[in-house]
């Protein structure tokens, strides 16, 4: 395997990791990148660009290539309300329906901006699930979770929004500022940092993704189980579960690889990036990269990391612990240590940040496995970064 990139002294276990999960774990293309203290520490990448190319088709993943990072996108996005708390423009305890007066409706009236950023709205699913076109067309998505009915009371219990996260915190943030999700993270803060992400891709850098493709993951992965718990298993096979529905809140489920797709702005699910992007992302939360100005305030870094949901996930069926917009450290989800805060793609993806350490870590993958939260590729690389911590 021919792994390009650089890593500082000290940091080679997780090049020998990263290695391993080409040899043994099945990627066949991606990329890591650590920051440590505003410093980047890790920058590799391998592989093929396409994960469904092979032979004289297989073009190499180079160094910019991007990739779709699934749900790891809602971390990035999380940003973008907090900023506009941190600005003043954004209540947390406000209700939403203060922003958004057609939310009220279905019992949600109750509901706060902090109950949407951490999975209590009670709307992780439709009664009426949207086709791909109606999920990315801007406006049936908002109408839909604006006019669905709760699944339980907003705010008193929690569970994973996989899909109908984008249009709530789209809704949310266009009501707030008059500028699409995507179009406003462009503005203040991609654009700025010179990262290299995008909920929204444009034209232009439509070249530089690759192709992802579902593969099977190897069962033997150096003692971390990936078969789910049968309650879990169970959960997703079971056609009426409020996990089978939340999942299949578009349906039929969108061709990750189609241009529409990837050109549309939902903040849960088409972040497109580079591991260098999404490290750099999560670096600059914490303080200056590269020469460049941080983005969250010290407040904004323990709001961040704030415990606002916990215990047991009516979606995901697992304990889980979410602050506003972000998956914190958990049996479900390991990131580096308690104090982290980010979150993981379905499939792979990953990016996060541990104030503590001061770490920022980004995995992204064409090769998407059937993990939802703990894939044992990222989780490898993560034992390694610990040993050189």
């Amino acid at each position: 395997m021919n792994i390009q990139g650089e890593v500082a002294d000290g940091f080679e276990p997780v090049r020998d990791a990263f290695v391993r999960n080409f040899e043994v774990l099945g990627d066949r293309g991606a990329a890591v990148a650590v920051y440590r203290d505003g410093r980047k520490v890790v920058d590799l990448w391998g592989g093929v660009r396409d994960a469904d190319a092979t032979g004289a088709d297989a073009a190499p993943w180079e160094r910019d290539t991007a990739q779709i990072v699934r749900s790891a996108t809602k971390g990035v996005a999380a940003a973008v309300p907090l900023l506009l708390h941190q600005r003043g423009l954004l209540d947390l305890d406000a209700p939403v329906a203060e922003y958004w007066p057609e939310f009220k409706a279905g019992g949600k009236e109750r509901a706060l901006v902090r109950d949407l950023l951490s999975h209590r709205t009670g709307i992780p699913a439709l009664d009426r699930p949207l086709s791909p076109a109606e999920a990315t067309d801007g406006s049936s998505g908002p109408r839909a979770v604006a006019e669905q009915s709760a699944f339980w009371a907003p705010g008193t219990e929690h569970g994973y929004h996989p899909h109908t996260f984008s249009w709530l915190l789209g809704e949310l943030v266009l009501r707030v500022t008059g500028a699409s999700l995507g179009k406003w993270l462009a503005e203040e803060v991609t654009g700025p940092l010179g990262l290299d992400f995008w909920i929204g891709l444009p034209e232009a850098a439509a070249h530089r993704v690759g192709r992802s493709a579902v593969l099977e993951a190897p069962r033997t992965t150096g003692g971390l189980r990936t078969r789910p718990k049968r309650n879990v298993s169970e959960a997703y096979a079971d056609p009426d579960s409020l996990t089978r529905r939340a999942f299949a809140a578009i349906s039929p489920l969108p061709d990750e690889n189609d241009p529409g797709y990837r050109a549309a702005e939902l903040p849960g699910s088409t972040g497109i990036g580079t591991a260098r992007a999404l490290a750099g992302f999560y670096a600059a939360t914490l303080g200056e990269v590269e020469g460049r100005g941080r983005l969250f305030a010290p407040e904004t870094v323990a709001l961040a990391g704030r415990e606002l949901s916990a215990g047991p996930d009516r979606v995901l069926v697992v304990d889980t612990r979410f602050g506003p917009g972000y998956m914190l450290h958990g049996p479900a989800s390991p990131l580096l240590s308690p104090a982290s805060y980010g979150h993981p793609g379905r499939g792979g993806s990953l990016g996060f940040a541990d104030p503590e350490a001061g770490i920022a870590f980004g995995y992204v993958t064409n090769a998407l496995a059937a993990s939802v939260t703990a894939d044992p590729r990222p989780q490898a690389l993560l034992r390694a970064l610990r040993s050189t911590l």
